[in-house]
């Protein structure tokens, strides 16, 4: 593989994993704190990241329409 595919490939890897530690992080500022950086990168799995992502999301949803305050 040339040099330059595999700098994009990094570059793109590089991409994904901060855009993956966001969310991770998101998460956890959401649940204000159940969850440890421990229990989201390395405890619980992607299917209940994205049940918790899902009822973030509802949440916000709601919170808009009914024009409560989210924080």
């Amino acid at each position: 593989m040339p040099e330059s595919e595999i700098l994009e490939l990094a570059k793109r890897y590089e991409g994904e994993t901060k855009q993956i530690k966001n969310d991770m992080y998101r998460i956890a500022w959401y649940m204000r704190g159940s969850l440890t950086y421990d229990d989201i990168f390395y405890k619980i799995s992607a299917e209940d990241k994205e049940i918790l992502n899902n009822i973030i999301k509802e949440n916000i949803d709601l919170t808009t329409k009914t024009k409560m305050p989210l924080i």
